[in-house]
């Protein structure tokens, strides 16, 4: 196992999250499914983001920072936890939110996310779809600068091989749930959007020398894009954590048939897997990432891709304020 003490950490999570059974929704779908609840990391409602900002977090305060800056959507579920971890540790927060065409737009833009956003203080700087977050993020690195602050720069989602250390510690967090609970995993199946969640998975499998397969369901790429990103923030991150990098090859594994028109874009797949969780099981999804992940298990289900033999276990990265922004294709 890796030694997490070498790595700096501001602890925000509530952990370790639980690992539960899906009985009603197995039955429904003739597999064996179980649920890792990253829903409940606590910080602003909780979501996979939380593990990320431990150690993203701590690279900024020991950067000396005043001041967060990410970049996302305009129901950015990454952008609502770097509020709440922003207001927790008294760094000021500055959001560059995307709109996103095609999204149901009667609540998208003052409901869900965007909402809590500005309940937690921060700043947000609304671009138009189309405009390059990044350029426009750098600028305000420099403005804010010029002003005498000292802004640290997040990624997108959190994802690079410092904010991928949150799900190395998560892999390590399963192994242990599965040995204690006398329970095996055959299949771990995740909604796969910036790459952090999943690259940092299987990071830590890898280092554990565990060989659990790790299905990435797409969220706004085809499966080539999405594989091409997850393997070389897996590379990165084996690479931060002294490892070596070949280790990724052969690991990664996704599948882009499932996100439809794009990003937050929904489908009646989604909408059907975020109904199904809720009435089956009494677990919120979200219409982005978890919605999408599930319509992916859901369909490998029906057409036997995962068999009743199989124990497959679903992670639940969170996200389920965003429904509220949706309310128009829900109701």
């Amino acid at each position: 196992m890796i030694d997490f003490d070498t790595f700096p950490r501001m602890v925000i999570s509530h952990g370790p999250t639980p690992l539960e059974a899906m009985p009603r929704l197995s039955q429904a779908l003739g597999c064996n499914l179980f649920i890792k609840r990253d829903d409940c990391t606590g910080l602003a409602g909780g979501g996979n983001k939380t593990r990320k900002l431990e150690y993203l977090l701590a690279a900024a305060r020991d950067a000396g920072a005043d001041t967060l800056i990410t970049i996302g959507g305009l129901q950015s579920n990454h952008a609502r936890q770097t509020a709440a971890a922003a207001a927790k540790f008294g760094f000021a927060c500055e959001l560059v939110l995307e709109d996103v065409e095609g999204t149901p737009k009667q609540d998208y833009y003052n409901n869900g996310n965007i909402l809590l956003d500005k309940l937690f203080g921060a700043t947000i700087h609304a671009v138009a779809e189309g405009v390059d977050s990044v350029a426009f993020a750098d600028q305000l690195m420099a403005r804010l600068i010029d002003a005498g602050k000292k802004p640290y720069l997040i990624p997108v989602g959190g994802s690079n091989e410092v904010g991928s250390l949150g799900y190395v510690r998560c892999a390590n967090e399963i192994l242990a749930q599965i040995v204690e609970q006398g329970i095996t995993v055959d299949q771990i199946v995740l909604a796969s959007g910036s790459a952090g969640t999943q690259a940092g998975l299987l990071a830590g499998l890898i280092a554990a020398g565990a060989d659990i397969p790790v299905l990435g369901i797409a969220v706004s790429r085809d499966t080539q894009a999405q594989q091409a990103l997850v393997q070389a923030l897996l590379e990165k991150t084996l690479q931060h954590m002294g490892l070596d990098p070949a280790l990724a090859n052969g690991r990664v594994i996704a599948d882009g048939g499932y996100y439809g028109a794009g990003y937050g874009i929904t489908t009646p797949a989604t909408i059907e897997a975020v109904k199904m969780s809720a009435e089956q099981e009494g677990v919120l999804l979200d219409p982005v990432y978890t919605g999408k992940g599930m319509a992916g298990l859901i369909d490998k289900c029906r057409t036997g891709a995962f068999s009743a033999k199989q124990n497959v276990l679903f992670l639940h990265t969170g996200g389920s304020q965003g429904l509220f922004a949706y309310r128009e294709v829900l109701s």
